[in-house]
């Protein structure tokens, strides 16, 4: 099969347009219309649907497509292990996460990343579906639990607990609970159970529910229950390394508590010695070290 027609067939599936791809490539539109059918000929199929607004693929194309897709994301890898300096770290690095632990967590500490390594270009992906590591979705993965995909290299971090937290001032107007049983006379903010999430978190989210909770709010992720504590909503389930860095919350019913949720580090075995990961994970590892003191003297000092 042709690889240069596949590039060009690729570049079109990806536009939607042969107007738009052959700008990306720089190429007339007859010239990438006369590439995809001639692509189509050798193939005896058909490969787009023609109408007004663009180009659909055709449950053939869907499957050329998917297979373009995966080579161009091994290309790109390859490209980037090739570009990879011995001495220096820059490129492109594409880390995923949760998006409470991307946003509460790593990306306020991004700028020391950055003051290091002002040529690297980070993509944070933030959400909780689990990308396909070793098919090059993400560069690197932080996960709240190990990872079970083979050919990953992995490390695990730190150990989380789900607390129950609220704003000082909220404490203030509706008192504070001191005992489970008095999470009856508040409003409980948390992941909805429904949502994507860790297994410890949504325990103790069904737990509290047994209590007769009067009022709720649910949101899909960790920042959004955050920012609901924060302006005085109610009680919430958020991530223990909050405390550190939000001061406008504070710990209630101390007793309770999830069961550790391990959080990993992974990429793929090919990358072990990209030093666009090396810088990466060595700069979590440090900001995780530096967590743990701030804790520790805050527990000391307490």
């Amino acid at each position: 099969m042709d690889w240069d027609k596949l590039r060009i067939f690729h570049a079109v599936a990806d536009a939607g347009s042969l107007t738009h791809a052959g700008d990306a490539l720089r190429l007339s539109q007859s010239a990438v219309s006369r590439q995809i059918r001639a692509l189509e000929e050798s193939l005896n199929t058909t490969l787009f649907h023609r109408h007004a607004r663009g180009l659909i693929l055709t449950e053939q194309g869907e499957l050329l497509f998917d297979a373009t897709s995966s080579m161009a994301k091994r290309l790109d890898a390859a490209a980037a292990r090739i570009r990879d300096s011995e001495e220096e770290v820059f490129g492109e690095l594409r880390v995923t996460t949760t998006i409470g632990f991307g946003s509460l967590w790593l990306a306020p500490r991004l700028p020391k990343l950055y003051e290091k390594y002002p040529e690297l270009k980070i993509d944070l992906m933030l959400e909780e579906r689990v990308l396909d590591l070793p098919m090059r979705e993400a560069d690197v993965a932080i996960r709240m639990k190990e990872p079970s995909q083979a050919d990953l290299v992995r490390k695990r971090l730190m150990g989380v607990r789900m607390r129950l937290y609220a704003s000082p001032s909220y404490l203030k107007t509706h008192g504070e609970p001191l005992s489970i049983e008095d999470m009856s006379k508040h409003r409980l903010i948390c992941q909805n159970p429904r949502s994507a999430q860790v297994q410890a978190g949504l325990s103790l989210v069904q737990n509290l529910m047994t209590q007769d909770i009067p009022s709720m709010l649910t949101v899909n992720n960790y920042f959004g229950v955050l920012q609901a504590v924060i302006h005085d909503l109610g009680i919430g389930i958020l991530p223990d390394y909050v405390t550190q860095d939000f001061e406008g919350v504070v710990r209630v019913l101390p007793e309770i508590e999830s069961v550790e949720v391990p959080v990993y580090l992974a990429y793929p075995e090919e990358l072990r010695h990209s030093k666009r990961v090396d810088a990466f994970r060595d700069f979590v590892q440090d900001e995780i070290i530096e967590h743990r003191r701030k804790l520790r003297e805050a527990s000391e000092n307490s």
